[in-house]
């Protein structure tokens, strides 16, 4: 069984991306599922395969009975929050390199604002080992993602000199981009390095604008082989390569037992296996969309993928690499930052969008994009082609 190049994403769809969104999550999905079959002309009885994380509070099961799917022969759930996203379109490939399912839904919906908020949401009234291992931490206050994130972040400066000015090019690119995009919470308000710098702490040496938003919405892609996809509407986005990985000591977010807490040692080896399967090296990524739930972990991403040497990631940042044109634009729909957070499902979107060329911030003839889930975690990610 081969997963390069067996298998494409033919079909995406959103709802708005909102603070209040006035539906479950089910209509959500359902209307998010909707677009992304109308979008690639497959019948929902033709999808018999569904994934998701487990986070999901919508059952594959509700979803296929409201969009009036056949028989399931598929369905899975990837764990870790956001670091599943691309680990959903590896099993999604699977399924259909080795002829499990045919036609497989990748979704994520979710009122995270409006409703269940990250980070305050009370732990299970029965005991599980995630929460036993936060306890090691709650007593020092590491409570919220950004605290803890903000322990690795710090070490980070320590480590490579770097300050809250380069964290915030971050926020400012992407704001930039999300300006743009009428898609985006935060078109037409784009910010200035002063904004970021007055902006709030979260949790120092996080400020507000480091943070990605707490959302409402929901994405849904769908995949199926790539001689089936030639007769359906859009241009297939070619799964190159797929990948996950957790990193020796690996914890949530409390990552800090590694040989170096500045370093993501499981994007380290998330980006050997993805280079590896694709037969790549990253001068070969046309644009790229890094999950960003927090600035500093863009940067970190750069070096642990190897599209700059450790520690470089500020200057390669400043050096415009990542701008419309640069070497490497990213997160051009203004990602999680800008646009809206799902969990990076809407960094996927995106990648399917500059493949096709109908990106709001096009890059031009892009070929290969790279897509990563959240890092700091156990992760996944994808290389997407345009096929040709």
């Amino acid at each position: 069984m081969r997963i390069r190049d067996a298998a494409a994403i033919v079909g995406i769809g959103a709802t708005e991306f909102s603070k209040e969104s006035g539906r479950s999550d089910l209509q959500l999905a359902y209307e998010a599922t909707s677009a992304a079959l109308v979008d690639c002309g497959v019948k929902p009885e033709d999808v018999d395969g569904m994934v998701t994380l487990s986070l999901e509070r919508t059952q594959e099961i509700s979803l296929a009975r409201a969009i009036g799917s056949s028989d399931l022969q598929f369905f899975a759930q990837v764990p870790h929050g956001g670091g599943g996203a691309c680990g959903t379109i590896l099993l999604a490939a699977l399924a259909i390199a080795s002829h499990q399912a045919n036609v497989v839904l990748c979704y994520r919906a979710l009122n995270q604002r409006s409703a269940r908020r990250t980070g305050v949401s009370p732990y299970p009234a029965t005991p599980v080992q995630s929460g036993a291992d936060f306890d090691y931490y709650t007593g020092f206050g590491l409570i919220r993602p950004a605290t803890k994130a903000a322990l690795i972040a710090r070490r980070y400066m320590y480590d490579h000199g770097a300050t809250s000015r380069d964290f915030g090019q971050v926020a400012v690119l992407e704001r930039r981009y999300a300006a743009l995009n009428p898609a985006a919470w935060y078109y037409g308000r784009p910010i200035t390095l002063e904004d970021h710098q007055n902006s709030a702490w979260v949790s120092e040496p996080l400020r507000v604008l480091d943070c990605c938003q707490e959302s409402d919405g929901a994405v849904a892609l769908v995949l199926t082989s790539v001689d089936r996809a030639q007769g359906l509407h859009q241009p297939p986005a070619v799964i190159r390569a797929a990948a996950q990985a957790a990193a020796r000591d690996q914890e949530e977010l409390t990552t800090y037992y590694g040989a170096a807490i500045s370093r993501l040692t499981e994007v380290e080896l998330l980006g050997a296996q993805l280079w590896a399967i694709a037969d790549l090296v990253p001068a070969d990524i046309s644009v790229a969309n890094l999950y960003d739930h927090f600035t500093p972990f863009v940067l970190m991403q750069l070096e642990a993928l190897g599209f700059c040497p450790l520690g470089n990631a500020p200057d390669f940042v400043r050096s415009g690499a990542l701008e419309i044109g640069g070497s490497l634009p990213l997160n051009t729909n203004g990602g999680q930052l800008g646009e809206g957070y799902v969990q990076g499902f809407n960094g996927l979107a995106e990648a399917v969008r500059q493949l096709r060329g109908t990106a709001v911030n096009q890059v031009r003839d892009p070929r290969f994009a790279l897509v990563t889930s959240g890092s700091g975690i156990p992760t996944s990610g994808v290389i997407l082609s345009s096929g040709a």
